[in-house]
């Protein structure tokens, strides 16, 4: 008999779409379970199986409809939130390659996408994570 084991943490990847200066986030819907009515970073759940980069292509691709080039992701931070069995890991990244327009594939998540210059960044569901890419961004322009 050993120690029961616990359960997994959830997962879960997001990518900061950035391009001449600006980056894009989508604006949670109002009825979303968690974080409902907040700006963030797209992305969501990795599944059983995925590295984080096939996450992320998934989640561009299912939320925004583009194909990220993992090849330019570089990773930005990472965040634990809660405890136990409660307890999720965020993991974000700052992407600067795709294919296709960003477009708000996902409408029952996000009411909005729209791109943001640092200065203008919104307040993010994660406040670490907003710091983090507001470092990168004006690291990015030095």
């Amino acid at each position: 008999m050993g120690m029961p084991e616990s359960p997994p943490m959830h997962e879960i990847v997001t990518a900061a779409l950035v391009r001449e200066g600006r980056v894009l986030l989508v604006h949670r819907s109002p009825n979303r379970h968690v974080y409902p009515n907040v700006w963030d970073l797209p992305g969501g759940h990795i599944e059983a199986g995925e590295t984080e980069l096939a996450a992320l292509a998934r989640e561009m691709h299912e939320e925004l409809g583009v194909q990220i080039t993992t090849g330019s992701a570089i990773h930005l931070c990472w965040l634990e939130i809660g405890r136990a069995e409660e307890s999720v890991r965020f993991s974000a990244w700052i992407v600067g390659e795709w294919e296709g327009t960003p477009t708000n594939a996902a409408p029952d998540e996000h009411d909005e996408i729209r791109w943001f210059r640092p200065e203008e960044l919104p307040p993010l569901a994660h406040e670490p994570v907003g710091t983090a890419l507001m470092e990168a961004m004006r690291g990015a322009r030095a």
